[in-house]
This record gives structure tokens, C-alpha cells and sequence, in this order.
């Protein structure tokens, strides 16, 4: 009788939840005092407008929101299904408080709780430095410590700038519909506030098929806009489309949608834009363009009053208040090709600069506003070489990301007032297990894998003092694998011809190992451990490790959500004050 009744109890909760509204902001949704955000209600069937009650704290929405939401009679899915009624209302703000809001429409009901938090009334710092290593986890500052700085009878021979950071915090990274992530809902939680779906940026992904019309919410690009006269600083490796960059000011259910993506960066105009990705900013009917319209985006950015610089002596020349830098029309190569190497695409794009130059010019334009600036820097390809397990050229990126940093901690002494922080927005499944030593005897690569005493310690040389190994093929160089992987040949060195490539699509569209490496000496097959559709390595779900310093760092302890973080970024800059 006992397990029956659990049954029914069971039973008659499941039947209740599916037929639950849904309501955006989420149930303990954080929100700035002040901001505007968009508030939705969807209902699981048709309902009428008479039938439909929400309340505030007791109160009819419209005299707490002092407007009235739209009313969508039949909201549509693909193939024009009828998914239910919906309430919309777009921009609602709200003064600092808890909030209760219950929505009714006969047996569909939903309740959910927000805070509308206030921050300090003057800010802590002038500037706040958000530095982003894609990817970034223990493993990659490890191995980069490893490589950069030495290693002598156990102990680090000196220690990477981000060592160097007094406050330290763990991250949660989880996506609102899974316990996995990915670049784009990370880096919003951080830039708004909210956690969002994976793909989307700056908004609650909803259930319609138009990605462009989710529930928005405010970005710290447009908080800044709105309270301040600070400027604002994007710089990344990647397309500054991408989802990191782009999370900066971006509303958009798909990543994806880096076209439109750029319309977006152009209506908040940040005042430094470095990075790739031209191809989405040029007219349909120029060689190469990615976009479907007429509209040619770099004439509009230099009608605003922008400098263009697209390589890196032309970077340095750049002058004026604002600033677009597009260096590649994709992506930018890793730091292994443009300066050792010379792989990847650096036949077509030679002169490309490097993230501590980009750095270096965003943080001299930003500086000369007495407001102060917010400045969000990414080492993009430590996730880029990352995914297809070149860990090699991720060791690189983090170094290069390592020396970005350092140029904040210059700026920090001589302008104390500065907050910087430093972290990844999500982690992979990487470790440093021990050496792999080709002079050990035999032609098996698999018994050259150095682990316990037998590891050592590897041979990496820096004789020109750049912070980088002169040669990445050592002969008893880090032994790095990942947790995770598709089928693929390990080849247990580094890849000289290029970026690797672990898996390419069969007929059946299936992920298998690529056959280039197959033949490489002493290479194995590794049968996969994720499913025949992934093409590399895949995120992990592991913590983040967040570091920083200078005013405003005392927020960051313990465990934060990603979301978490952004309340300390806008009390820093007290972007919402009570009035």
C-alpha cells in the first residue's frame, strides 16, 4: 500500500509540473536594481486573457510593473504548432527587493522568486580588467608554469602572473538545461547576471524558433552605457563575434548568429573592438564576406569615428578615441604558428598581432577617459586547441593569456583604483599525468610515458627569455591527456604540420579517427569514449578557478555562481545604487 500511495504520489507530481507555466526571469533569478529585462510567461495551452492572473507580492503586475504585458493568444513552434498562450512585456525594471510572482490560467500555475539586488552607492574602483582564458583549467596553468618557468627537485622555478592574484573563488559553470556548458551561456551568466540555456547569449532562451526575439537582459556593456560615462574594451583572439566577446552585448538565443551579432556590437559601439572575424563585417558582395546582406559594417564603424588597424603595424600606428582592429577574417592563429611554426593560416594572414599587443593598445586608449573603463580581454584559443587535444599549442595560448595578464598587474600599480579578475568560463578534461621521453629505449611510445618517479622532469629550454620554450619538440616534453574523446590516433608528440585534427566525417556523417596521423611513428588508435557525433574533446563540468585583485576583490570567495560574479563587477562600479 505504502509503495502505491509513493506511486500516486509521484504520479500526480509529475502531472502537475507539466502542466506549469513557465516564467522568465527563472525561479531565483538575480537582478540589478534598476535594469531593464523582459518578463514572459509561457503557458502550456491556449488560454483566454480574461483566465490569466499575475501578481507581484500580492499585487496585479501591471500596477507594480506600471505597464501592461502583451498577450499572445496562440504562440507557435516549428511547423507552425501551437505551443500555448504567452505574456510578454519587454523592458520592465524593478527597485531592490524580493519579489514573489504567481501566475495562474485556470490549472496552469507557476510561482517563482526573484532578487532585485541594490549595490554600493559609490564605486570601489575607476576600472575593472576581466581577463577570460577560454577553457582555462588547472591543468592548462600548470603545464604552462611548467613550460614557461621550470621546474628544479619539485619546485616551480618562478611563478606565472596569475599566481600572483590574493583572492581566489570556485565557479560554477552549469547551463539552465544541463549540468554541461559551453562558452556562450557561461560568459553571459558573467556579463548579465543570469544564467541562460547553452548557445545563448544575453537572454532566457524561450521556446520559440526565432532566436532573435528571447527574453533579454541587461549586459555589463549596457549597464555601463546606461549609468556611466566609462568606456568600454573588447579584445579576444577569436572572431570577435564569437561567444565570448559577443557576450559582452549580445542578445541571442544561437551563438550562431554572428551577422546579426555584429549589428549588436555596432548599437553598443565599445570603444576598443580587437580581434578576428572580419568576414562578418563586410557587405555580402565582397570576397569572403560571411554575411547575406548589402550592409558593410567597417564603413559604418569608421563613419562612427573609428580607426581601423587589420595587422599589427598598423595597430601600433592607430590613433583616435576609438578603435576596430580586425586581424583575421576568421579566427586568429595560435601563438605556436604566427611565432614559431608559421602553421595554420599564417601563409594568409602573416602579421597578425598577438594578445599582449592588443592588450596593451586597449588598455592606452581606455586609460586616457578620467570615468575610468571596463575592459574584457580572452585568450580564446586555450579552448580552440583544447577541443582537438593539440595540448601543445593550449600550452602556448595560456602562456601568451599568462603575459596578457601581467600587463593588467603593470597597469594595477600605477593605477591602484583597478579591479582585475582573472578566469575561465569553463573548464575541459585535461591533466598533467607525468613526461613522455623519446630517448627511452624501444619503438612502443606508450612505455616512453614517464608517471611517478619515472616521470622526471621535462626538457624545455627558454634561452631567449620570451616566456616560451624555444622548441615545443623536446625530447621528454609533459605527457597531457584528456578525459574525454573521439576516435583518433595518438601520436604522443606535438604537431608540427598544423593544428590537429583528431576525427573527420565518414558517409554516414560519423565522427572517426583521421587516417593522416595513422602512419605517424608509433601511433595508436584510441577507440572513443563520447558518442560517434562528436568531432573532439568536449567541455568539462568541473569547477572554474576565479583569482583577482584590487578593489572590489574582497566579493570573490568560497563558491560563486557564474552569475554571482557579475553582482561583484557591478557593486565595483556601483551600477545600481538606490537612487
Amino acid at each position: 500500500m505504502r509503495t502505491l500511495f509513493a506511486a500516486l504520489i509521484a504520479t500526480t507530481a509529475l502531472a502537475g509540473a507539466a502542466q506549469a507555466a513557465t516564467v522568465y526571469p527563472l525561479d531565483r533569478a538575480t537582478i540589478l536594481n534598476g535594469s531593464p529585462f523582459d518578463f514572459k510567461v509561457e503557458f502550456k495551452s491556449v488560454v483566454k486573457p480574461e483566465d490569466v492572473k499575475v501578481t507581484v507580492n500580492g499585487q496585479d503586475y501591471k500596477s507594480v510593473f506600471g505597464t501592461e504585458a502583451k498577450f499572445v493568444a496562440e504562440e507557435k513552434g516549428k511547423d507552425d504548432k501551437v505551443l500555448g498562450s504567452a505574456l510578454i512585456l519587454r523592458g520592465a525594471k524593478l527597485p531592490a527587493g524580493t519579489y514573489k510572482i504567481e501566475v495562474a490560467a485556470g490549472d496552469d500555475k507557476k510561482s517563482v522568486t526573484w532578487d532585485v539586488y541594490a549595490t554600493a552607492d559609490k564605486p570601489k574602483a575607476k576600472n575593472i580588467i576581466f581577463f577570460l582564458g577560454d577553457g582555462l583549467s588547472v591543468a592548462h596553468r600548470t603545464g604552462a608554469r611548467i613550460m614557461s618557468k621550470g621546474m628544479t627537485e619539485g619546485k616551480a622555478n618562478g611563478h606565472l602572473n596569475m599566481d600572483t592574484l590574493d583572492r581566489a573563488a570556485f565557479i560554477g559553470t552549469s547551463s539552465t538545461n544541463a549540468i554541461a556548458t559551453d562558452s556562450a551561456n557561461t560568459m553571459s551568466a558573467y556579463m548579465t547576471g543570469h544564467k541562460t540555456a547553452v548557445n545563448a547569449l544575453g537572454v532566457y532562451a524561450d521556446r520559440t524558433p526565432n532566436t532573435l526575439d528571447d527574453p533579454r537582459v541587461e549586459t555589463i556593456a549596457e549597464a555601463v552605457r546606461r549609468t556611466t560615462k566609462k568606456s568600454i574594451g573588447i579584445v579576444s583572439g577569436a572572431e570577435i563575434e564569437d561567444a565570448t566577446p559577443a557576450a559582452v552585448v549580445a542578445h541571442t538565443r544561437a551563438r550562431a548568429d554572428k551577422a546579426e551579432i555584429v549589428g549588436m556590437m555596432y548599437d553598443v559601439k565599445p570603444d576598443v573592438i580587437l580581434g578576428g572575424g572580419s568576414a562578418y563585417f563586410l557587405s555580402k558582395d565582397v570576397a569572403g564576406s560571411k554575411r547575406k546582406d548589402d550592409k558593410d559594417y567597417i564603413k559604418l564603424f569608421k563613419d562612427a569615428g573609428y580607426s581601423l588597424a587589420t595587422d599589427k603595424n598598423e595597430l601600433a600606428k592607430v590613433s583616435g578615441d576609438k578603435i576596430l582592429g580586425l586581424f583575421h577574417t576568421g579566427n586568429m592563429d595560435s601563438v605556436l604558428d604566427r611565432q614559431q611554426l608559421k602553421k595554420g593560416t599564417v601563409d594568409k594572414f602573416p602579421n597578425q598581432p598577438g594578445l599582449v599587443e592588443m592588450t596593451k593598445v586597449a588598455l592606452d586608449n581606455l586609460s586616457k577617459n578620467p570615468e575610468g573603463f571596463f575592459l574584457m580581454v580572452e585568450g580564446a584559443s586555450i579552448d580552440k586547441m583544447s577541443h582537438p587535444m593539440d595540448w601543445d599549442r593550449a600550452m602556448y595560448e595560456t602562456i601568451e593569456f599568462d603575459q596578457a595578464v601581467g600587463l593588467g598587474l603593470e597597469f594595477l600599480k600605477k593605477n591602484p583604483d583597478t579591479l582585475i579578475v582573472v578566469t575561465g568560463d569553463h573548464t575541459h578534461g585535461v591533466s598533467v599525468i607525468g613526461t613522455i621521453d623519446d630517448e627511452k629505449p624501444g619503438t612502443d611510445m606508450r612505455e616512453k610515458v614517464g608517471t611517478y618517479a619515472d616521470a622526471g622532469f621535462p626538457n624545455y629550454e627558454d634561452k631567449d627569455g620570451d616566456g616560451y620554450p624555444d622548441k615545443v619538440d623536446v625530447t621528454r616534453r609533459l605527457a597531457v591527456f584528456s578525459s574525454n574523446f573521439p576516435d583518433y590516433y595518438e601520436t604522443w608528440r606535438p604537431k608540427m604540420d598544423g593544428p590537429f585534427e583528431p576525427a573527420v566525417q565518414n558517409e554516414k556523417k560519423q565522427y572517426v579517427a583521421n587516417e593522416a596521423y595513422k602512419n605517424v611513428p608509433g601511433a595508436v588508435f584510441r577507440e572513443g569514449n563520447l558518442p560517434r557525433s562528436a568531432d573532439t574533446a568536449v567541455h568539462a563540468v568541473d569547477d572554474v578557478i576565479l583569482q583577482s585583485t584590487g578593489p572590489g576583490s574582497e566579493g570573490f570567495k568560497g563558491y560563486l555562481e557564474e552569475s554571482d560574479v557579475y553582482k561583484v563587477l557591478v557593486d565595483t562600479f556601483a551600477l545600481g545604487a538606490k537612487k
